[in-house]
C-alpha cells in the first residue's frame, strides 16, 4: 500500500520527478563510469607491455629504464655493447629477445631500431599481438614501418620516402640526408607508444651513422645509401632489450644474474612491477576524477532533496488528506523516504543501463584510439558497494523533507486537539 501510494504521488508530480531522475541518472552513470574506467585504464596501462618477462638496459633506475625503453621518454644513461647482448640472449632460459636502439627521430617522433622479432613477439594489453593495417615488416635496410599515429598525423602512405633526423628533438638541424627510407608497413592502432614510433632495422641505425662521429657528420666522409650497404652493418651497441623466458619461475634468477653481470653494469627490471609503480605516481589524477564524480552525484542528490522541500508547500493538501484518513505522522516520514528510495533505485538502474550503452557504442573506439580495452562487465564488488552507498546517502538526505513533513503533521494534530 505504501509503495503504491509513493508511486502515485511521484506520478502526480512527474514533471519535477522526471528532471530529478534524469539528473541522478547522469550523475550515477558518471560515477560508475569513472570508477569502471579507472579500473580498466589501470589494467590497460599496466599491460602497455605484456608477455615480456624482463627489460634490460644500462645501470639506472627502474622508472628511467621503463620510460625510455617503453614510452620513448628520456634517454639511456649508456648503451649496451653488442657482445654483451649476444652473450645474454644465449642464456638457456631465454626464449626470445627484442633489441632496441634509440637516439634518432622523424619530425618529433622517436625512431626505434629493432629486428623482425619485435613484430613477432611484442605484446600489449593482455597479450594482444601487433597487427598491420597496411603493408608488412621491413626486410631491407632502408625500409621502415610506421606506428598508426605517425602515419595518420603526417599523412604517410605505403611507398613514400622519409628521411630521419639525428637526436630526439621536435626540430632537428642534423639530418641523415641522402639516406631515405621507404614506408613498407603501417601498424594498426594500439593506443600505446608503438603508435608514435618509426620502426627501422638495427642495420639501418648503423648505416645512417657510418659517416657520423661524436653526434656529428665526419667532414669529408659522406657515404651514399648504396655505399653503406657494402659496409659491415653489425651493431656496435644497443640501447636496451626485452626478454621472454622459457619459464616464469626463472625470472628472478635471470634478473639477479643480469644485475650481477661482471662485464657491464646492467639493470634488469620486471615491466609489470615498474608499470604499477609508475601508475601509483599518477594516482592523484584518478583520485581527482573520482572526487569530481562524487561531488556531481552529491549535487544531484541535494537537488533531489531541494525539489522535495520545495514541493512540501504544494503537498500540504495531500498531507492533510492523509492525516484526515488516519495516517500517523511517522507514516508521512516513511512515505517521503519511500519516494526517495524509488527515485534512487530507478536512477541506479537507468544509470547502469546508460553506462552499458555508452561502453557498447564506444568500446571499439576506446580500444583503437586510446588503447583502453574496456569490458562490459561493470558488476563488481566496488560497484555494489557504490550503489549501496548512494542509496544510504539518499536516505540520509531524505530525512530533511521527511522530518519537515513529520513536524507539520504533529503541529496540525496539536491544532486539531486545541
Amino acid at each position: 500500500m505504501l509503495i503504491k501510494l509513493a508511486r502515485l504521488s511521484l506520478w502526480n508530480r512527474r514533471g519535477t520527478v522526471l528532471m530529478t531522475w534524469l539528473s541522478l541518472t547522469i550523475s550515477i552513470a558518471l560515477l560508475l563510469g569513472i570508477e569502471h574506467l579507472r579500473t580498466e585504464a589501470k589494467s590497460s596501462f599496466t599491460s602497455t607491455v605484456s608477455g615480456t618477462d624482463l627489460i634490460v638496459g644500462a645501470r639506472s633506475g627502474q622508472l628511467n629504464l621503463l620510460l625510455y625503453s617503453v614510452f620513448r621518454i628520456g634517454n639511456a644513461t649508456a648503451n649496451i655493447s653488442w657482445p654483451t647482448y649476444q652473450r645474454i640472449i644465449k642464456h638457456p632460459q631465454v626464449q626470445w629477445a627484442i633489441p632496441i636502439s634509440l637516439g634518432d627521430s622523424h619530425q618529433g617522433y622517436r625512431v626505434m631500431g629493432t629486428t623482425a622479432q619485435y613484430f613477432e613477439h611484442f605484446r600489449y594489453a593482455n597479450t594482444q599481438a601487433l597487427r598491420f593495417a597496411e603493408g608488412m615488416p621491413f626486410a631491407a635496410v632502408y625500409e621502415t614501418v610506421l606506428g598508426a599515429q605517425v602515419a595518420e598525423k603526417l599523412g604517410y602512405t605505403l611507398g613514400q620516402q622519409i628521411e630521419l633526423s639525428h637526436g630526439v628533438g621536435a626540430v632537428s638541424f642534423s639530418q641523415h640526408k641522402g639516406k631515405p627510407f621507404t614506408v613498407v608497413g603501417i601498424l594498426a592502432a594500439t593506443g600505446t607508444p608503438v603508435d608514435q614510433t618509426v620502426h627501422v632495422s638495427l642495420e639501418a641505425i648503423e648505416a645512417i651513422h657510418l659517416d657520423w662521429q661524436q653526434g656529428a657528420p665526419v667532414p669529408g666522409r659522406q657515404l651514399t645509401a648504396e655505399q653503406t650497404l657494402a659496409e659491415d652493418l653489425t651493431p656496435g651497441s644497443i640501447t636496451a632489450f626485452m626478454l621472454g623466458l622459457n619459464s616464469k619461475m626463472a625470472t628472478f634468477t635471470v634478473q639477479r644474474q643480469i644485475n650481477e653481470f661482471k662485464r657491464e653494469p646492467l639493470s634488469a627490471i620486471l615491466p609489470g612491477v615498474a608499470l604499477a609503480e609508475l601508475w601509483q605516481m599518477l594516482s592523484m589524477v584518478e583520485s581527482m576524477l573520482l572526487l569530481i564524480s562524487l561531488l556531481v552525484l552529491l549535487a544531484a542528490l541535494i537537488g533531489m532533496v531541494t525539489t522535495l522541500l520545495a514541493s512540501m508547500k504544494e503537498r500540504q493538501r495531500e498531507m492533510a488528506i492523509l492525516r484526515a484518513a488516519g495516517a500517523h505522522p511517522w507514516y508521512l516520514l516513511v512515505l517521503i523516504q519511500m519516494e526517495v528510495l524509488l527515485i534512487t533505485l530507478l536512477s541506479l538502474l537507468s544509470g547502469t543501463l546508460l553506462l552499458l550503452l555508452c561502453l557498447f557504442c564506444w568500446q571499439d573506439t576506446l580500444a583503437a584510439d586510446y588503447g583502453l580495452f574496456i569490458s562490459l562487465n561493470i558488476v563488481r564488488s566496488e560497484t555494489l558497494y557504490g550503489g549501496l552507498a548512494v542509496i544510504a546517502l539518499s536516505a540520509l538526505l531524505a530525512v530533511i523533507p521527511g522530518a519537515l513533513a513529520y513536524r507539520r503533521a504533529l503541529a496540525d494534530g496539536l491544532t486539531v486537539r486545541v
